[in-house]
């Protein structure tokens, strides 16, 4: 790219950055590498240590992050690399409400002995800050997964570098393109890059991203010797979404304020969770669990799955998840807004409140 990354806006690196050098006659994207071996004596010794497709990818989420990043086979795995920051016997405070694997690897850790857990409510700020005290590592999600909760992360983030803890923040739901935890004070980012990042639900990746030298090298290590690599096909896919999260990401946040502000005058609907940003929104139907689960049955557009940041428009009760905390409602639909237009997605979901 002719200007320097730093003087561009996040749309031009989405599109810029990660590409071949440009000279005659080159092709314009990075190609799909596939080889498990190199030739000794160059950059990199075995294709677990490195890909140059891998690197494409994380040139440009690096750059939108603020950090160096790297590419991990799933978001539970960016997850088990983070967490393996701390050793044996750390104290680990993290959200009792956070994406349901995050949740459930957290807890298995804690029963197996290997940390102390705490549990807080990400929102209140000065729990957050009192659980911090002899914590080793403090995970936070902002907006929480399926709540939609919003923590004050500066304050949090300020916390937890007094206290000499390392920070990680879940942005999947946020993207780089709404919030810079890194900028805000966190040690690392974490993303679920099946969501929002990759875009078309049809790949697994996860990532982190950090600006500290010393915590990267330790992602990195966890990465090569734990095999938790990614293939360069699905990275490849990856890095073709990452390409399009601008416009993706404007059209499905301008029609999840609609339809939040539509749904907060519904009638079968009790409480709308809607941070103000994003393309998430959950509802809470009146009628309880059997009424939400008919909503999910009644509607044509909007798809009954598990996942969310693609295109097209998900619904979800995710108290059907035996593990989700028991302190999500039972009626609560987690509502990912896909790019169809927002006329026919509340005509359908109106009408499936309705019935």
């Amino acid at each position: 790219m002719a200007s320097e990354p730093s003087d561009l806006a996040a749309a031009t690196r989405l599109v810029g950055l990660g590409r071949p050098p440009r000279t005659p006659g080159a092709v314009i994207n990075q190609g799909v590498e596939l080889t498990s071996t190199y030739v000794a004596g160059g950059d990199v010794v075995y294709a677990r240590s490195g890909n140059p497709t891998w690197t494409a990818f994380e040139e440009v989420l690096g750059s939108l992050e603020g950090g160096r990043a790297l590419a991990f086979a799933s978001g539970m795995a960016a997850v088990a690399a983070s967490l393996s920051l701390v050793p044996h016997g750390s104290v680990v405070v993290a959200p009792v409400h956070a994406y349901n694997g995050t949740g459930s690897l957290l807890d298995e850790a804690s029963q197996q002995g290997r940390f102390e857990l705490r549990r807080v409510d990400s929102a209140d700020t000065a729990a957050v800050l009192a659980a911090m005290r002899g914590a080793q590592l403090v995970w936070l999600e902002s907006p929480t997964n399926p709540m939609l909760e919003v923590a004050d992360l500066p304050e949090l983030l300020a916390g937890a570098r007094e206290q000499g803890a390392i920070s990680v923040v879940d942005n999947t739901f946020a993207t780089p393109l709404l919030q810079h935890p890194i900028a805000l004070g966190a040690d690392v980012v974490m993303h679920s890059a099946t969501k929002f990042i990759a875009g078309h639900s049809d790949v697994l990746l996860g990532a982190t991203v950090t600006a500290n030298e010393d915590l990267q090298a330790r992602l990195f290590g966890h990465r090569v010797l734990h095999g938790a690599i990614p293939g360069p096909f699905e990275t490849w896919l990856a890095l073709r979404g990452l390409r399009t999260l601008q416009v993706r990401l404007d059209r499905s946040c301008a029609s999840a304020a609609e339809l939040a502000r539509r749904l907060g005058d519904h009638p079968a609907v009790g409480r709308v969770r809607y941070p103000g940003f994003g393309a998430i929104v959950s509802i809470e139907v009146t009628g309880g669990a059997a009424a939400a689960s008919l909503v999910e049955d009644a509607v044509r557009i909007w798809l009954p799955a598990t996942s969310l940041g693609g295109v097209e428009s998900l619904i979800e009760r995710r108290r059907r998840i035996p593990t989700e905390p028991v302190t999500v409602p039972q009626e609560l639909l987690r509502l990912s807004v896909g790019l169809e237009d927002v006329e026919d997605l509340w005509r359908d979901l109106d009408a499936a409140l309705r019935a």
